[in-house]
């Protein structure tokens, strides 16, 4: 295991941006997103009275952390579930409130290293790119059975694909020969469908395309569209919440969560703000927070790494 695999992107920072709300005993922090348990190891070391609930989808995660994580005890609990299933977890746990939650949304650096998994377009590799593998269909299925106006939304929509048309017209063509299975056959079609001048910009002409098909695969934005508010419900007045983003998809629905909590809800021209229309959350960072050039200098999945906090400050009046 590489050590690369273990470096947690913007972590000084997270655990700066959570620290408030987790000194006191008992304080129960969510990690969302498990993963090799980098952030979740700081979290317990840094805040010794905490208690962590930690979340994975994917069970090969869930083994490798909980070996991690095993030197905390009872201080560690960790759950097989996606995210968006937080309020099961906690009600199933007991748990009314948490002080803090945490999602880092980049693919683990796990599932990016395992060549079977068919995440990185570097290697060859089955088409899986499921998070979770005992369940849903492979990125080869959605290639080979959806309808071609579907997978050209799907690669506007999830991978801002400006060549979607030209993409999946030589998909269509190549899976009515022969069914794709493999990524290296895909990327090779990609780079002989793009023109030229797409091919000299913005690194691996394949990357929007495997992008668009990992969250198609996951499901990523619907649950992130759940998940989102899900964990603004679930902190307490005081708690805090911390997202790192690493594609503008993801980072625009954060921040439309955020700003729509951190809003003044009252029609205009009240000359007094009842209870109900003031906002629920304080922004903590402005805008998106950057790693520095220092951090993408040592660790390059770090780069595309979009930071945003918030506290909530009161209860909602539903």
């Amino acid at each position: 295991m590489s050590h690369s695999r273990h470096v947690p992107v913007m972590l000084q920072r997270c655990l700066d941006l959570l620290a408030p709300a987790l000194q006191e005993p008992g304080a129960v922090v969510v990690d969302c997103t498990l993963g090799l348990g980098g952030h979740s190891e700081a979290l317990l070391t840094r805040f010794p009275e905490a208690r962590l609930i930690a979340l994975d989808r994917d069970k090969e995660a869930l083994r490798l952390s909980g070996e991690r994580l095993a030197p905390f005890g009872e201080r560690a609990t960790l759950v097989h579930a996606v995210y968006d299933e937080l309020p099961d977890v906690l009600d199933r746990l007991g748990v009314a409130r948490v002080q803090g939650v945490l999602f880092d949304l980049g693919v683990s650096s796990m599932q990016l290293d395992e060549a079977d998994r068919g995440f990185a377009y570097a290697q060859d590799a089955p088409l899986d790119m499921r998070m979770d593998q005992t369940t849903g269909v492979s990125a080869a299925e959605v290639l080979n059975t959806y309808p071609p106006g579907e997978l050209v939304r799907i690669l506007r929509a999830y991978g801002e694909e400006k060549q979607a048309k030209r993409i999946v017209s030589a998909v269509v063509r190549e899976r009515d020969n022969e069914p794709f299975t493999n990524s290296a056959r895909l990327v090779e079609l990609i780079r002989g469908a793009l023109p030229q001048a797409a091919k000299r910009t913005g690194g691996n002409p394949a990357k929007r395309t495997f992008q668009a098909l990992r969250i198609e695969v996951n499901g990523e934005l619907s649950v992130l569209e759940r998940a989102i508010p899900a964990a603004v419900r679930a902190i307490d007045v005081g708690g805090r919440i911390a997202v790192l983003s690493y594609h503008s998809l993801e980072d625009r629905l954060v921040k439309q969560v955020f700003a729509a909590g951190a809003a003044n809800t009252a029609p205009p021209g009240l000359p007094v703000v009842p209870e109900r229309y003031q906002p629920r959350l304080k922004l903590l960072t402005r805008g998106a927070e950057l790693p520095t050039e220092e951090e993408i200098a040592e660790n390059r999945r770090a780069a595309p790494a979009r930071l945003r906090g918030a506290e909530r400050i009161r209860e909602s009046i539903e």
